[in-house]
């Protein structure tokens, strides 16, 4: 059985919130024996542009402080989205994290400029073999994985196990979960600049009056979304057990890795902090998580959040809890402690 802290913060309150996780930080080293050495990357979502629910830099404050006591070196480790937005680049990601207040650590965009620079790690899972995980990842064996616990329209949820799924994968590996592999051309739309062209470093696209892509060739990079200048390749969403590949590459994610878990569950919208736009919340804050297993805290955060407010909010993500504690990822059996 896995242990969750938890710490009930239920003002908005930043520094009650920054507080509450280095308490609970506190508590696990000192519980569990965690260390840190070396480099230790906080894994982070700045939000889209335009989104104002997202984790605050601020809320971060303690736990950075604390590494910086502890010796350790630290910075803020993201990748690329698939979609077309401020931060489809590195070079708008970096603007949007400086726009949005993260300027305390250094800012790491871990697959490269366009999505492009990954590492195939190996699970030999049932939906994925390999996966296609941000290539500075591999850089560091710790993370404190940071996570606003919030639902998610394709996922049910979002919270400790898709940010590692999503956001420690390269952009051809988001697509590999959203979509299956491939990128498609919307050929009224594309004006057959060729940019896509250059960009393809496997001659899977073919200029014709308009931009073909060869299937059989691509390997879902997805670095043509990216270049497209008018937004004419797109990633089919209609794949199948998205809630299950999201399990798979969190598992890829943390292979190997010593990682601790923090969990915001405040601000709780129904659509992630990828929507560049104002959202109602439809639960009241509750407070902040902290963890070594993200299937421990991914359930006790859906749990509490269900007997607090709507017992069927997000109830359809548990598909990937189970597909999660199926494949060795964690436990959703937890002791929940609260201080």
């Amino acid at each position: 059985m896995s242990k969750v802290y938890f710490k009930r913060v239920e003002n908005k309150d930043i520094q009650a919130l920054s507080d509450a996780a280095l308490m609970l930080l506190k508590t696990l080293v000192a519980e569990d024996g965690h260390s840190f050495t070396g480099t230790v990357p906080l894994k982070v979502h700045f939000g889209e542009k335009g989104n104002n629910t997202y984790v605050p830099s601020a809320c971060y404050d303690g736990v950075i402080g604390y590494l910086k006591e502890q010796g350790v070196d630290s910075a803020f480790i993201e990748t690329n989205v698939l979609y077309r937005g401020a931060r489809t680049t590195a070079e708008s990601h970096l603007e949007i994290a400086k726009e949005h207040g993260f300027t305390q650590l250094p800012v790491i965009i871990a697959d490269g400029e366009m999505g492009e620079a990954f590492d195939e790690i190996e699970i030999n899972k049932e939906f994925f073999k390999t996966c296609k995980i941000g290539k500075a990842f591999g850089d560091y064996d710790q993370f404190v994985v940071m996570s606003h616990f919030k639902g998610h329209g394709a996922a049910g949820f979002g919270g400790a196990m898709k940010q590692l799924a999503m956001g420690f994968a390269a952009r051809g590996g988001k697509m590999a979960q959203h979509a299956g592999i491939n990128p498609v051309v919307k050929e009224p739309k594309c004006i057959a600049c060729g940019l896509c062209f250059k960009k393809c470093d496997v001659n899977a696209i073919e200029m014709r009056e308009k931009a073909y892509i060869h299937q059989d060739k691509c390997v879902g990079c997805a670095g043509c979304i990216a270049v497209c200048p008018v937004g004419a390749i797109v990633s089919d969403w209609s794949g199948k057990n998205f809630k299950e590949k999201i399990a798979e590459y969190a598992y890829a994610a943390q292979k190997d890795k010593d990682n601790v878990y923090i969990s915001y569950l405040i601000n709780v919208t129904p659509e992630c902090d990828c929507m560049g736009q104002n959202m109602h919340t439809v639960a009241e804050d509750i407070g902040v998580f902290v963890s070594k297993d993200p299937v421990a805290i991914d359930t006790a955060c859906i749990d509490i959040l269900q007997k607090e407010s709507d017992e069927t909010l997000f109830d359809d993500g548990r598909a990937s809890i189970v597909h999660a504690v199926k494949i060795g990822l964690g436990s959703d059996q937890y002791e929940l402690i609260e201080l």
